[in-house]
């Protein structure tokens, strides 16, 4: 069986929630109504390290419309061992548990949840709650426990720690011709989607509970949930149908869904449980990171020695990590690489993945590092990325099962117009401005998780495909309806996607690019097992005309099931349904990787990544006045969700490049910018011209409908990109991000 012709996949497509969306209608998880619904608000410690010796509730209790307060004093039953609360993507440690105990591990750390009748009840009466605390030295800041720093005993899953050394490779840099060791910073950003974090725990009775969170895997946050408290799954259902945004944040439960559930099996009623914008800062953030990238190349640009060594933060209680330097060691061919990662402990609360989680780091460095040699080495900086091209994982030592990198170079340079870049720096300018071209390459995982589907045909010819995926505004809920209306030749409008729940077919926690991948290849999957037995039901139809057809001899359109060689034998699919007696029929799917594969082949989404900058260079001021991003990513299922993604990815490689920093008072060990008013993320005015080009990619190993995923590579190279062009602009090199005015007036000239 084939599809005659694509009448869906692979072509711009709307949003089918989009209506839903822009006019309100669509309910995110602190929207949905309760009855009886009582309300939380957290209070959180003021230090970042020591013990509560008192908490005065008094003023608080007596405050209209408060309910009960909870401390650590009289919390509600949850699991004792770490096992219990370790989610589907926890890393090594001991995990964190609200109000355990007396101890204070992170400024903003929990101390206290008021109930009350309503949100600003309260809110005010937590606000009158006095803590008194014994309080302990602190350190927040990682410049001084960089001399502490630790390879971490335990890996984390799925995180693969950095290869084995390959060839000698500090020989190889002393005996090169042409060498650099840099170093370079990338501050703590945190994610700051639009939502905030909310949950609605709503009791039914009976011990159940339906739990609407913000979440990337409602089925990861039911397994939490039921394992903290000791419930069974059929007790709890978890809903997440929008998400506001989340970009990693929400992989792991936060603390809101712990406080909402434990207060509703307390108190036996609805509760919601919402953080402030300043509260959504202490629950993880992209690490601080010092990173030392050392490059030593021949006259003719070939590298010869590739050192990558990396210092990130964690907290006291966790071992939180991420592939920094990995990238090196593939991303460019060279036979000698060292590379090191290792954890300094802060006494902050643990990061968390944040859209393309190491790579956006690791990808900086190198890349900033390899434009810096390619203007000791006097080659052009595109020229020396293709001059190094790997043709293979050079850290496993596995094919990539595609790679069309040198099509991105290509046809992004010609978009860009790369080749009026003039070599020497400061030498464009326009008025009072000077003009810098900077490129980077870009590298991320396409990964295939396991993964389960159905698909459901009703007997009005109408289909429904359901897993448990989520949808963070990448587009989830529209791919899934193009695979499902493609497979059975139907409009958009007569196939309804279910994701966003826990009680659907088995998904992974939508992170990692590998949604479209994973997910969309089970819908797949399940459509395919449906129209097979869909076949068998037509054959076995008294005087069918599909009686001698072989199953990939038909096809389902526009609810027949007709023959491809005489398109007017076929039945209607209600006619099919009508005789088997059978109002809907259904079918299930399911994907996972092949470990045979898996053993020669690897799989990444490839980028390239050119910016340009103009630089007031009395003032400082940067504006990045065009970025045109080539990804070479496989099969693109929808042009028009998957250019958005790509954009978003680079508007915040922007804010990585000149804007976000997470800024905190060392003494205090409190992040001080905690808001949108002084946490800065790129507005309107700081983005302007952005060109996506996806370049022909034909990967048939990678995934069973041979899509890569496109949340992260559009980040992935664009802080570096970014930089390079300012280097070109100004001629001055700044290695700390975010690059603010400041450090461009005060950066030595170089050029």
């Amino acid at each position: 069986m084939s599809v005659i012709e694509s009448m869906h996949v692979g072509r711009p497509t709307s949003r089918v929630d989009g209506r839903l969306k822009v006019t309100g209608q669509a309910q995110y998880a602190a929207e949905y109504p309760a009855d009886d619904l009582l309300y939380g608000h957290i209070v959180g410690s003021t230090i970042a390290a020591g013990r509560i010796v008192s908490i005065d509730l008094a003023a608080a209790r007596r405050m209209p419309g408060v309910v009960e307060i909870f401390t650590h004093e009289n919390r509600g039953k949850a699991a004792w061992m770490d096992r219990k609360w370790r989610d589907e993507v926890a890393p090594p440690g001991h995990p964190f548990r609200p109000l355990h105990s007396d101890r204070i591990l992170f400024d903003g750390q929990p101390v206290a949840l008021v109930i009350a009748d309503t949100f600003e009840a309260a809110r005010d009466a937590a606000s009158v709650i006095k803590v008194a605390y014994d309080v302990d030295p602190h350190s927040t800041e990682l410049e001084r426990k960089r001399s502490e720093a630790y390879v971490p005993p335990k890996k984390r899953s799925g995180i693969p720690p950095p290869p084995d050394p390959r060839g000698d490779a500090e020989q190889a840099f002393a005996d090169a011709p042409v060498k650099i060791s840099r170093d370079y910073r990338v501050n703590p950003e945190h994610h700051n989607p639009m939502e905030m974090f909310g949950t609605t725990c709503v009791f039914e009775g009976d011990g159940k509970f339906t739990v609407y969170d913000k979440t990337q895997g409602p089925q990861n946050t039911q397994a939490y949930i039921t394992s903290v408290f000791g419930l069974g799954s059929d007790d709890v259902r978890v809903v997440n149908h929008y998400v506001g945004g989340a970009f990693g944040a929400a992989l792991r439960p936060q603390q809101q869904v712990f406080f909402a559930v434990m207060a509703s099996l307390e108190l036996k009623r609805s509760v919601r449980v919402t953080l402030t914008r300043a509260q959504m800062f202490h629950i993880g953030y992209r690490p601080d990171t010092y990173q030392t990238v050392s490059l030593a190349a021949g006259h003719d640009g070939r590298l010869q020695s590739i050192m990558h060594d990396a210092v990130a933060a964690t907290s006291h209680y966790e071992d939180y990590q991420e592939a920094v330097v990995n990238w090196s060691g593939m991303m460019y061919h060279c036979d000698n690489v060292k590379l090191t990662y290792q954890l300094a402990k802060l006494d902050t609360a643990t990061p968390c993945d944040m859209r393309a989680p190491g790579a956006v780091i690791g990808v900086a460095a190198l890349e900033c590092a390899l434009d810096e040699l390619s203007y000791e080495l006097g080659i052009d900086p595109l020229e020396i990325r293709r001059i190094n091209f790997a043709e293979k994982d050079e850290n496993t030592n596995k094919e990539f099962t595609s790679k069309a990198l040198m099509a991105c170079y290509q046809e992004g340079a010609a978009a860009f117009g790369w080749e009026r870049r003039q070599p020497q720096p400061r030498a464009m300018k326009d008025g009072r401005e000077l003009v810098g071209l900077g490129v980077s390459t870009g590298m991320w995982d396409a990964f295939l998780q396991k993964a389960q589907a159905s698909a459901t045909l009703k007997d009005d010819g109408t289909l429904e495909v359901a897993t448990a995926a989520s949808d963070i505004g990448t587009g989830t809920w529209t791919i899934l309806t193009q695979i499902g209306a493609e497979a059975f030749g139907l409009p958009l409008e007569d196939v309804r996607a279910r994701i966003g729940e826990s009680d659907l077919p088995m998904s992974p926690v939508e992170g990692g690019s590998w949604t479209a991948a994973s997910n969309g290849s089970a819908v797949q999957a399940a459509c395919d097992a449906l129209k097979q037995s869909l076949f068998k039901l037509a054959a076995k139809m008294a005087n069918s005309p599909l009686a001698d057809a072989r199953f990939e001899d038909v096809e389902v359109q526009g609810r027949r099931i007709f023959r491809q060689d005489d398109p007017a034998r076929g039945l209607a699919i209600a006619e099919i349904m009508h005789a088997a007696e059978l109002s809907e029929l259904t079918e299930q799917g399911k994907v996972s990787p092949s470990l045979i594969q898996m053993m020669k082949y690897i799989s990444y989404t490839h980028s390239a990544v050119f910016a340009e900058v103009r630089v007031d260079e009395d003032l400082g001021i940067v504006r990045v006045t065009r970025v045109v991003c080539a990804a070479a990513a496989g099969k693109i299922l929808n042009p028009k969700t998957a250019r958005s993604q790509i954009l978003g990815g680079v508007v915040m490689g922007i804010g990585m490049a000149l804007h976000e920093e997470s800024m905190t008072d060392h003494r205090l060990g409190k992040i001080m910018n905690a808001n949108f008013g002084e946490y800065h993320i790129p507005a309107h005015a700081d983005v302007e011209d952005i060109e996506v080009i996806f370049v022909d990619e034909k990967d048939d190993k990678v995934s069973p409908i041979g899509v890569k995923g496109l949340g992260e590579i559009g980040i992935v190279g664009t802080a570096a990109a970014v930089a390079n062009a300012i280097y070109h602009a100004t001629g001055k090199r700044v290695r700390d991000f975010p690059i603010t005015i400041d450090k461009i007036l005060n950066a030595p000239q170089l050029s």
